[in-house]
């Protein structure tokens, strides 16, 4: 039987994971990317050690701990009196727990480590420039500017607007969360007083919340910060940001975090953008197609697990096509490994985001809840981290 072939549309972390992955296990491989090169943008990401394991098992484990940073802990605080809510610790204990580091990184330095891989690989091809037009599902040909591509197999890893999603299942328009989300990088040496901790911090407040952690060997500190809107036109995380209207809405918040936010600004760049998302897909692939990643199930990012949950997706996907040689039949499998999971990944950063926004007396009742520990995140981080994507039924139940 001659070598099977795969086609993936898009050269994201989803993208390069499962070219990897699938490279490994003897399929040629081609990546068609629309960008004429895969560039910087972007800004901090975390990966838990979930996904971690499954990127060393495909040789990426000293890469990783070059370019990663190790927080000690995720914390949960208030965004005004700064009072510790909880915290969860990471560190050399997540080693010891789950198996594998916990790594913040550049978005752009991940991505350069796959890229990397990819290049060291023989049997991949990475086409840049090359957006897709068309997708014939029945004969798995993808048309491109250049001209049409076939393969056994072909993965849609573009991205919540999915060409390939829309081939398969028809247009739908994502829909506005009501929340929009800032960004910037902060140098560490423009900041004034106390350096943060070397956490993950989340600070809560009502209607809005901002987390920041550190980057490249804490040179860098990435900020997020979501405040409500009724109404945001723009996707795009690279439209620029009103640093008047971000201190503006923290004018109330900690001295550390209004610090955070003016160290930003003397760098002169912000950015913002509407967070979308989309309902649960019944059904990941059709034929010899399937999606994955943020193509089939996009989450907002208040569990730190897109990339995460697009990194499993791309080693399970491989995995099932490793095991049951009818390729339909596979992918049946992988959406059945991995419905479950994604979805309660995306329920639970829906519920986080009203959680992390209360106001008045269900604020009062969630801190107290966190500081009793009644309502301790350590059972959802269990399930999180502790889950082995490449063992076919483990971990699927999210806690209660």
């Amino acid at each position: 039987m001659s070598q099977r072939s795969a086609l993936i549309v898009g050269a994201g972390i989803g993208g390069l994971t499962a070219a990897l992955a699938l490279a490994q296990r003897g399929w040629q491989v081609l990546i068609l990317e629309q960008a004429e090169q895969l560039s910087a943008l972007g800004a901090g990401i975390q990966l838990g050690p979930n996904a971690v394991r499954l990127l060393h098992g495909l040789g990426l484990e000293q890469t990783l701990a070059e370019r990663g940073f190790a927080p000690e802990a995720i914390v949960a605080r208030d965004w005004r009196s700064g009072r510790l809510l909880t915290r969860e610790s990471l560190g050399e204990s997540a080693r010891q727990r789950w198996g594998a580091p916990y790594w913040q990184l550049h978005r752009a330095d991940l991505q350069q480590i796959l890229r990397q891989a990819v290049r060291e690989t023989p049997a991949i091809e990475l086409r840049l420039g090359a957006a897709v037009s068309r997708i014939d599902i029945d004969s798995r040909r993808v048309h491109t500017a250049e001209g049409r591509d076939t393969a056994h197999l072909i993965i849609g890893a573009d991205g919540i607007h999915s060409r390939v999603r829309e081939s398969l299942f028809g247009g739908q328009a994502a829909r506005y969360t009501g929340q929009s989300a800032w960004r910037l990088l902060v140098p560490s040496r423009r900041l004034e007083g106390p350096a943060p901790p070397p956490e993950a911090a989340i600070w809560m407040g009502p209607g809005r919340h901002l987390v920041h952690y550190y980057l490249r060997g804490a040179r860098l500190i990435n900020c997020v910060a979501v405040v409500e809107k009724s109404s945001w036109p723009h996707e795009s995380w690279t439209h620029p940001g009103d640093y008047a209207e971000l201190t503006g809405e923290f004018a109330a918040a900690h001295p550390a975090l209004r610090r955070l936010i003016e160290a930003g600004a003397e760098e002169g760049r912000c950015f913002q953008w509407g967070l979308f998302d989309r309902p649960p897909l019944p059904r990941w692939h059709r034929g010899a197609v399937a999606l994955l990643g943020d193509a089939c199930h996009p989450s907002l990012p208040f569990l730190a697990q897109g990339a995460a949950m697009a990194i499993e997706d791309a080693l399970v996907l491989a995995t099932c096509l490793a095991e049951t040689p009818r390729i339909e039949s596979a992918l049946s499998h992988y959406t059945a490994r991995r419905w479950q999971r994604c979805t309660a990944v995306q329920t639970r950063s829906r519920r986080n985001a009203r959680l992390f926004h209360l106001t008045g007396v269900l604020a009062a009742l969630r801190n107290l809840a966190l500081l009793s520990g009644l309502a301790s995140p350590a059972r959802t981080t269990r399930w999180l981290y502790g889950f082995d994507a490449l063992q076919a039924g483990s971990g699927q139940q999210p806690p209660d």
